[in-house]
């Protein structure tokens, strides 16, 4: 079953195509990847199936409903690049104004900041953390309530590869309990933690298949290079 279908969907700025008439399907309870060069069109995409871009044509439903439906708002999480908190607010102040937001359980605020490692941190200022901790409160956030969709948008950059590593753990463990996950990487090795992949190229799809299926498509054992080839391919 498809948590996200994707027909023909396009979407132009200033008076350019972004995406390209754009199909493709998100299989429920699975992380899937979304991977592509700096401007590929993998933001733009992820902006349209939160409902939040605008679109020149094309449909996108989520969850059996259109993107942007009111009734998504608590079945779907979404971080983007930049960190959405409040910066004159302390970590626990953050999370606890956003589950009041979603109706969430005031229990869920010590779930998500053990899930991000950020226990200890609750009483600190949102503006006095570093880059990386800004985005881990972020993904904190879009984890409250339970969601049965995650869209996060290059949540691992600028975490140390110990952090990497456990949130790609988190990742299959939620998916394990059915939340469906999209998450866009511009590092590649992220790849295989992935059930299934995306490639982006110039607004269009380049690729969609498992780990093990590029490999095999290629001829490449190293998923960068697989990465590569398709891109050159479709040049």
């Amino acid at each position: 079953m498809a948590a996200i279908a994707i027909e023909e969907l396009t979407v132009n700025r200033g008076g350019a195509p972004v995406l390209k008439g754009l199909s493709l399907s998100v299989e429920a309870g699975a992380v899937t990847g979304l991977l592509g060069p700096s401007g590929s069109g993998k933001s733009t995409l992820m902006r349209a199936i939160v409902g939040v871009q605008i679109v020149a044509g094309g449909t996108v439903t989520v969850l059996g409903v259109p993107a942007g439906a009111p009734e998504l708002r608590k079945r779907v999480g979404y971080v983007t690049q930049a960190p959405a908190v409040y910066l004159d607010l302390t970590v626990a102040e953050n999370l606890r104004y956003f589950a009041r937001v979603l109706g969430a359980p005031r229990s869920s605020v010590a779930e998500a900041l053990a899930m991000v490692d950020l226990g200890g941190f609750e009483n600190r200022l949102a503006g006095s953390l570093s880059g990386g901790q800004l985005s881990r409160v972020s993904l904190a956030t879009a984890l409250l309530g339970s969601p049965e969709l995650l869209v996060l948008d290059e949540p691992t950059v600028g975490l140390d590869p110990v952090l990497r590593r456990d949130l790609w753990a988190a990742f299959a463990a939620l998916a394990e309990r059915g939340v469906t996950l999209l998450v866009s990487s511009h590092v590649m090795d992220e790849a295989d933690h992935c059930d299934r992949l995306l490639l982006l190229r110039d607004g269009e799809l380049v690729a969609d298949d498992t780990p093990a299926g590029l490999r095999e498509r290629t001829g490449q054992t190293d998923l960068d290079d697989a990465f590569l080839a398709l891109v050159e391919v479709s040049a």
